[in-house]
């Protein structure tokens, strides 16, 4: 039978709630446990695919297509238990779900409210979630904090799963925050005390409280929590801010979480092997280079914006014996005045992202990466603004672009796929009113990589990577596009989509774009191959830079 862990959050958000379910997770795999995750989120929204990164951050896409919540990247980067489509849900697919029984006449005639109806439904996508082959130990992350009306249908379900669960097979994990007041010069338990306590008014009775600080919390402060919480002293766990997010597994083990989540759940494990968490660590720590790379996107006041993106290059930094330093370029801001503020980093990356705004200055930076041989990387629309630059600046088609963009543009290289799939490459125009949700390539899919490209000397005769776009490059200018001297050196077969372009070697030494989105499928223990790569050329153009400076093209 699963086990189930209930983590919940209070007084604030952002605390971390999905790196702490991410840590215990990893420790009780280290016991040898099968364990899973699954994020609940209180949203409306069916899904945050149209949901701005501003608001919500990045978008995580799983190999089954389903547009999550960002934490499922987490969950992924810490153990090995790949994410599905079952392992997020929001209030919105809830609702959704319910609303169609009640169409269907399954509710027989019957009042539909949030008692039972609703909490009945969430109670089903947890157990759904939980399904997989083995699964010793399920970690159910609420979303939220405990007091706000939209999570209160969630807490009322797993409370009501603990009572059908049974007291060995469940235990509830409440993560919340000790402020330190400076002026007074001391922490402050009383919004703990506070959240606990709307925590037990609606029937949930913490068994471990995650106490986040800014520093270690004292025994005096601990005692005072427990007291005032009615959580045993050794339930109270400090956790306090980390320099190295991979330090959190070995500090909250070392507290004790996961002896006290295996004896209430009556797990009977070997003892937790941390030692690679531990090299991990000290990898990160004492690099022997360091390289700076320059991200050109437009989301660049939140990092959240490009988590994975930015935890990939950290993977292969680490993999490189690097530290990999990110400068946040607003593409916004790049004009040709100003472009050449990029010679100063080892590498340039153009992300992923959707609109016109900014797109033009990551034009400029995919074309002054070419021009001075910089090593380039672009993610999704990263390679379709390479691609519009190579059409503009070296096929001689002026005022190229993409029809989201420009849907009048005389040479539309990017495209929906519907827009170019006719004979003769007219544009059809979209209808401006259709849905955006579910509208997009999604999910991991494979192709063939043409021999003698670098792409192939990265990945093999196959690539299989997730995808999360729209738009397409058009397969009616690619005959033009590689005369030009781009390489399309990966496109599927039926559809005759470019998936990887890159320039040939003798021209620049490392440019490549790929439609699809790798940072999904790195790791810290495996890297990716692409960003392994790529974080080389980086250092190789560095070494380069120091012992005989390139002539920079204006």
């Amino acid at each position: 039978m699963t086990k189930f862990v209930f983590v919940t959050g209070g007084v604030v958000s952002s605390l971390g709630k999905g790196i702490a379910s991410a840590s215990l997770a990893a420790i009780l795999e280290s016991r040898g446990l099968k364990v899973t995750l699954i994020k609940l989120d209180p949203y409306l929204n069916v899904d945050p695919g149209t949901m701005s990164p501003f608001q919500h951050g990045e978008v995580y896409v799983t190999d089954d297509g389903a547009e999550t919540d960002l934490d499922l990247g987490h969950y992924e980067r810490f153990i090995t238990t790949r994410m599905k489509r079952s392992n997020n849900f929001t209030t919105g697919q809830i609702y959704k779900s319910v609303l169609e029984k009640e169409r269907r006449g399954d509710y027989l005639g019957k009042t539909v409210q949030v008692i039972p109806h609703v909490t009945n439904e969430i109670q089903e996508f947890v157990m759904r979630g939980a399904k997989a082959d083995r699964i010793d130990v399920a970690i159910v992350e609420i979303g939220g904090t405990v007091g706000d009306i939209e999570s209160l249908p969630f807490l009322e379900a797993v409370r009501q799963m603990s009572l059908k669960l049974g007291p060995t097979n469940f235990a509830f994990v409440h993560l919340t925050y000790v402020p330190f007041i400076s002026a007074a010069g001391e922490l402050k338990t009383k919004p703990t005390q506070h959240t606990v306590q709307k925590l037990r008014e609606i029937g949930i009775q913490p068994d471990v409280l995650l106490c986040r600080a800014d520093r270690t919390i004292p025994d005096d402060e601990r005692e005072k929590i427990s007291l005032f919480t009615n959580v045993p002293l050794h339930g109270v766990i400090s956790m306090p801010d980390v320099d190295v997010i991979y330090k959190v597994p070995r500090v909250l083990h070392e507290q004790g979480l996961d002896e006290q989540v295996c004896m209430k759940l009556q797990l009977l494990t070997r003892p937790a092997d941390l030692r690679r968490w531990d090299v991990l660590v000290q990898e990160v720590l004492q690099p022997k280079h360091e390289v700076t790379i320059a991200m050109c996107g437009k989301y660049t006041d939140l990092s959240d914006s490009y988590k994975s993106l930015n935890e990939a290059l950290r993977h292969a930094g680490i993999h490189n014996h690097a530290r990999v330093k990110i400068e946040y370029v607003d593409s916004e801001t790049l004009t040709e005045q100003n472009v050449s503020q990029l010679a100063k980093f080892d590498a340039v990356l153009v992300p992923g992202g959707f609109g016109k705004r900014g797109v033009e200055g990551k034009i400029l930076a995919a074309k002054y990466a070419r021009e001075n041989r910089i090593p380039y990387l672009g993610i999704c629309l990263g390679m379709q603004v390479a691609t519009i630059e190579v059409a503009r600046h070296l096929a001689g088609l002026a005022d190229a672009n993409s029809t989201e963009f420009d849907p009048a543009t005389p040479h539309p290289v990017i495209a929906l796929i519907d827009e170019w799939q006719d004979r003769d490459g007219t544009i059809q125009k979209r209808d401006a009113n259709s849905d955006l949700g579910g509208t997009m390539r999604l999910g991991a899919q494979s192709s063939d990589v043409v021999p003698g490209t670098l792409a192939h000397h990265i990945y093999g005769p196959v690539v299989t990577e997730r995808h999360r776009h729209r738009y397409e490059a058009n397969e009616h200018y690619l005959d033009r596009l590689q005369i030009a001297g781009l390489v399309i050196s990966a496109i599927t077969q039926r559809e005759k989509l470019t998936e990887i372009v890159e320039l040939p070697q003798d021209k620049h030494p490392w440019f490549v774009g790929v439609q699809f989105h790798p940072e999904f499928k790195s790791t810290p223990w495996d890297g990716h191959p692409l960003f392994i790569h790529y974080v080389k050329a980086a250092l190789d153009h560095q070494m380069a830079r120091t012992t005989s400076p390139v002539k920079v093209v204006a």
